[in-house]
């Protein structure tokens, strides 16, 4: 029986919620201090999206990885389904995730989990994925976000690296879900479903394929002008043998 959207919020939702746009209105604040008030809007987008991107990693996702790999519980055969089982950290005697701990991330994660089963324990999958997100994404947004602060355009190649790289992650991450008849995600209702699994995760979808169009465009633009530069250097070879000639 599908639930209302009211019979899902809580406290611990409301925070969580709020912690999300109090991170989101950081990354903003810091556009403006990082940034030449004379930057193109589409740069600033892409600041501010990389520094959210970097903080949620960090500090979301960051905790996540933490429950998975330093909370955890002894497996009890009375209790738990054997199906929980996943032999993670060589340990089949014991589960890890946020559904075996008491801290402000668990329950943050427990919150997500309703809509999506994976994340109240150490999903061999997800925690893989994680780990490269954490640690190779995070970083790299924040490496983003200094080049785009410090005019170096060069970043826009780095900017392909990351929106390739979370676009995959995110196709990885469902892909499995979609294969088996989506049996972890719970879709009953708007919150669930629209908030949590599609919102959430088309941001990662939007944002990454915008970096990837103004990328391509500023790349082709490089492009271009080095083309003409060739153009023009070529000619003036020409020009001077024809030169010689004469």
């Amino acid at each position: 029986m599908s639930s209302s959207v009211m019979d899902n919020l809580d406290s611990v939702t409301f925070v969580s919620l709020a912690a999300v746009i109090m991170i989101l209105n950081s990354a903003y604040l810091l556009s403006l201090r990082a940034l030449s008030p004379h930057t193109p809007t589409g740069l600033r987008v892409l600041f501010v999206w990389h520094a959210f991107d970097f903080l949620i990693h960090l500090i979301f996702e960051g905790s996540f990885l933490y429950n998975c790999f330093f909370t955890s519980s002894p497996y009890d055969a009375a209790v738990h389904s054997p199906a929980l089982i996943t032999n993670f950290l060589s340990a089949p005697d014991r589960l890890y995730g946020a559904a075996y701990g008491d801290n402000w991330a668990t329950k943050l994660w427990m919150v997500y989990a309703q809509a999506d089963k994976r994340w109240a324990g150490a999903d061999i999958t997800v925690v893989s994925l994680e780990l490269l997100t954490v640690l190779g994404g995070g970083p790299l947004a924040f490496y983003i976000c200094t080049g785009i602060a410090r005019r170096d355009y060069r970043v826009a190649f780095w900017m392909v690296v990351l929106a390739t790289a979370e676009l995959y992650g995110g196709f990885m991450t469902f892909a499995p879900e979609w294969l088996t008849g989506n049996q972890n995600l719970d879709t009953s209702n708007f919150m669930f479903k629209w908030v949590y699994l599609v919102f959430f995760n088309m941001l990662w979808v939007v944002l990454p394929l915008y970096a990837l169009w103004y990328s391509f465009r500023d790349i082709s633009n490089a492009f271009a002008v080095r083309n003409g530069v060739m153009k023009a250097r070529l000619r003036m070879e020409e020009e001077a043998k024809e030169a010689k000639k004469a």
